[in-house]
């Protein structure tokens, strides 16, 4: 069956080559008048074209043009309108990221990875935790810390060895980045529906710096973390490959 699709693609040569060739050969459809978006890139390019699906809530399928493409089905030019309609469904909850800089200006911005907290200088972060009201750590010092979704788990989570989480199991990861002090905790396991605050201490001598995925805030003294499933987005995957099916392969590679 015929879909009205409209291709986005990063910059890579790769991706441009790849998106004359589509459109050519399948049209090209504005993202307001399209049913599908395809993404080509890495998975970089599948989270800018996600992000742009906040209000829509289109689908997205992307074709790997990039480096790792973990959220990527492999490229192929032919039968792209059959493999998108046999596609698997994986919904994703973003995160909602409320920053307040030192200066007392509020920023919010959605995440669908993560959303962490880094040092700005040679000084190490001194972050006070609470979840849900109450205070569970009065004093981290770190070089960061981060509260990752499951489909962002895989990312710079596992890279700071933090816990793969499987698609559908209610839960974030809180996994901080090169702990000083308390020098072994690893991070908790925390309810999806949890409010995660960082206040952050000496928060001009030690100035941090708030991301939501690559959105960044600078010089932050607070920080506001909760799931917004006002918010849902759609990503399409090729029958085998579902995003819940990625993630438990990973628990096993090596």
């Amino acid at each position: 069956m015929k879909i009205d699709i409209a291709f986005t693609a990063s910059r890579r040569p790769e991706a441009q080559e790849a998106l004359q060739r589509l459109t050519k050969r399948y049209g090209q459809s504005s993202e307001e008048a399209a049913e599908v978006i395809v993404a080509l890139g890495g998975d970089g390019a599948m989270l800018d074209a996600m992000r742009r699906r906040f209000d829509d809530r289109k689908p997205v399928y992307g074709m790997n043009r990039g480096t790792v493409g973990f959220l990527m089905n492999d490229f192929a030019e032919d039968g792209l309108f059959e493999r998108i309609n046999k596609a698997a469904k994986a919904t994703l909850v973003p995160l909602r990221m409320i920053a307040t800089d030192i200066h007392g200006e509020n920023f919010e911005r959605l995440a669908i990875n993560e959303v962490s907290l880094f040092r700005e200088t040679a000084q190490s972060a001194k972050l006070r935790i609470q979840v849900d009201g109450q205070e569970r750590m009065s004093q981290l010092t770190c070089d960061g810390i981060m509260v990752a979704t499951p489909a962002g788990s895989t990312a710079y989570n596992l890279s700071a060895h933090g816990p793969i989480l499987p698609i559908g199991a209610n839960l974030l990861a809180l996994t901080p980045v090169s702990a000083f002090r308390p020098r072994r905790w690893r991070g908790a396991l925390l309810r999806h529906d949890a409010k995660v605050e960082f206040e952050i201490v000496e928060p001009t001598r030690r100035p941090v710096s708030a991301a939501a995925d690559n959105q960044e805030v600078r010089e932050v003294a607070k920080l506001t973390v909760v799931e917004d499933r006002s918010r849902p987005l759609t990503m399409l995957f090729d029958p085998g490959q579902a995003l819940d099916e990625r993630i438990l392969r990973e628990q096993f590679a090596f």
